[in-house]
């Protein structure tokens, strides 16, 4: 722990006003009760009770952050018991001149001078209110510490979280830009769709994956703007079939997590295939559930012919830590099957 923990962790000022104030009424009937003289009990506690509070405040905002939190031991003990010496000097006095000369009425004898019991029997009392208050602030750093180090980690998921999120590829949209202007060239009627197209799907990227939950609704809308651009851009040579079955209403999901499962079947499928290329993709709602299959075929152009061995590249290494990230591990299944030069990538999720 810094030097700065101290000033991190205080209390707000009524809660040690408060603290005080009862442990001050409860000493005072204590010992009123003990005496039976409450009127003794309370001048010696309005005497007593500075001195607790210097002793106290001096431990947990200077000896412990300065020595302890320093390492240097030995000079805090003899900070401590220094300090304990001096203040019970002080109180002894105090005590004889303003309230009694008998300045230690429970003890075994009555006294007029300062003593070794008595000193010892005094830095023991000081000593317990000293631990006492110092375990309370141990307690209340401890709990800010888990605190402080909980919302860290949340914050950190959160950016982690965003940043995937943010990773897909940009090289579909600059190849969708091109297709775009090379259409524009032409004078294609497509152009005005395609970029209306493009369009949903950035705004969508841009506004709505922000929040924790997407309606699946939303999500397969999303998908089917990526995919009419992408039939846009692949021409003939591309078929793409959809299903769904069961009700897809009410049912949430973590934006754009289906998304990168596309993007990775066309990335692999299609991109690297120099022929027709078809694709399946199949949403089936069993229960809580969603069943989601695609498949496409094994890349022709690639390094290495065996993706399946490396997940199927960065973004469904991005699907698998998004899903660690954000759910827990009963409520999603993620598998892969490699056959026949067809990749099938199948999520099972929660969406209820």
């Amino acid at each position: 722990m810094n030097l700065n923990s101290s000033k991190l962790y205080r209390l707000p000022l009524h809660y040690h006003i408060f603290f005080w104030l009862i442990y001050f009424l409860f000493n005072t009937f204590r010992w009123g009760s003990y005496f039976n003289d409450y009127q003794y009990s309370l001048k010696t506690n309005l005497l007593g009770f500075p001195i607790h509070m210097t002793l106290c405040y001096l431990n947990i905002l200077i000896f412990m952050p300065y020595l302890v939190y320093r390492k240097k031991y030995l000079l805090y003990v003899f900070a401590v018991f220094s300090s304990i010496f001096i203040m019970v000097f002080i109180k002894f006095n105090l005590t004889y001149l303003l309230i009694t000369h008998n300045v230690w009425p429970e003890g075994p004898e009555t006294i007029d001078k300062l003593t070794l019991n008595y000193t010892i029997d005094m830095m023991m009392g000081e000593l317990y209110v000293i631990t006492f208050v110092t375990a309370i602030k141990i307690t209340f750093d401890f709990l800010n510490e888990q605190r402080r180090v909980t919302d860290l980690e949340k914050s950190q998921l959160e950016t982690e979280l965003l940043f995937l999120k943010s990773q897909i590829s940009p090289h579909f949209f600059f190849n969708t830009l091109n297709n775009i202007y090379s259409l524009s060239v032409e004078k294609s009627n497509k152009t005005p769709k395609i970029v209306l197209k493009l369009s949903e799907l950035m705004r969508y990227m841009l506004y709505e994956t922000k929040i924790k939950k997407q309606t699946l609704e939303n999500e397969i809308l999303c998908i089917q703007n990526y995919l009419d651009l992408e039939r846009i851009r692949n021409d003939d040579r591309l078929e793409v079939n959809m299903y769904i079955t069961g009700d897809i209403h009410d049912k949430e999901i973590s934006p754009i997590i289906l998304l990168t499962f596309i993007e990775n079947a066309f990335k692999h499928g299609v991109n690297k295939n120099t022929g027709p290329v078809i694709i399946d993709i199949n949403f089936k709602i069993k229960g809580d559930f969603l069943h989601f299959t695609i498949t496409n075929p094994m890349p022709e152009i690639t390094e290495h012919k065996d993706i399946f061995n490396k997940s199927s590249g960065i973004g469904l290494e991005n699907v698998k830590k998004r899903l660690e990230l954000g759910y827990n591990k009963s409520d999603y299944k993620l598998s892969f099957k490699n056959k026949k030069d067809i990749f099938v990538a199948k999520l099972v999720i929660k969406v209820s």
